[in-house]
């Protein structure tokens, strides 16, 4: 394999590579689904082909691309402690929506509750912020403060997701997986770097990798972000009439 030899033409997989997406876990954790994608072995870890995983790269890419194009929402999950500042980072790129910590249980299947909750929080910092908060009483700003930290830390991600999103971006489908059955039993995509011990079954663009490593987790938002910005390029628009 090309990959192993350090003979590598194609520079994204070059990329992978470098950025350690080749590792997987060792074969006694390894899910059946994912049997296609593992190259072999080493030190008792198993590696993934890197050539299929590129395969898998490009057409998620593909799919995020046209949902640049029509400027549609892309919810990005991730909140394990490697992929939070990434996610964050990632999603504040494109403007999206993110969750960079626990997925709340209803997000998507209870949408209309959890956007209450959302409401809640815009209304307790618009009052902070002109001031109205003043006319409570020093404890009851206290306890406000309170529910504001709180509500920020369970929603701020979201507060600019209005609607269902149209995808999901995920890390480490099996970690996330309350996230990944409520999109699929919605009918919404998931897109998902995922490790060896994942289903890739259960999402509708898995790309198998080492959700782990900073570096591979950095890659994988890398490509996907730089994919959305691409659809977003490809619409025509109307010159301005002067």
């Amino acid at each position: 394999m090309a990959v192993e030899t350090g003979e590598i033409e194609n520079p994204t997989i070059e990329r992978l590579f470098k950025a350690g997406v080749q590792y997987a876990y060792s074969k006694s954790r390894r899910h059946p689904s994912v049997s296609p994608f593992i190259f072999g072995s080493k030190n008792r870890v198993e590696i993934f082909n890197l050539e299929t995983v590129f395969g898998a790269l490009t057409l998620s890419k593909e799919f995020v691309k046209s949902l640049g194009k029509e400027r549609k929402v892309v919810l990005i999950v991730g909140g394990k402690q490697e992929a939070r500042e990434i996610v964050e980072r990632a999603a504040d790129s494109i403007g999206m929506p993110r969750v960079a910590g626990r997925f709340i249980g209803g997000s998507l299947t209870n949408f209309p509750q959890i956007r209450k909750r959302v409401e809640k929080l815009e209304k307790f910092l618009e009052e902070k912020e002109s001031g109205e908060l003043n006319r409570y009483t020093k404890k009851e700003r206290l306890l406000i403060d309170r529910e504001i930290a709180r509500l920020t830390h369970n929603f701020g991600g979201i507060r600019t997701m209005k609607a269902l999103p149209a995808a999901l971006i995920v890390i480490d489908s099996k970690r996330e997986n309350i996230a990944v059955k409520e999109a699929k039993d919605l009918g919404i995509p998931v897109i998902a770097l995922l490790n060896s011990d994942c289903n890739l079954k259960e999402v509708a663009y898995p790309v198998p990798g080492n959700d782990s490593l900073k570096s591979s987790i950095s890659i994988f938002l890398e490509e996907m972000t730089e994919a959305y910005k691409e659809g977003q390029k490809s619409i025509t628009t109307s010159p301005e009439l002067s």
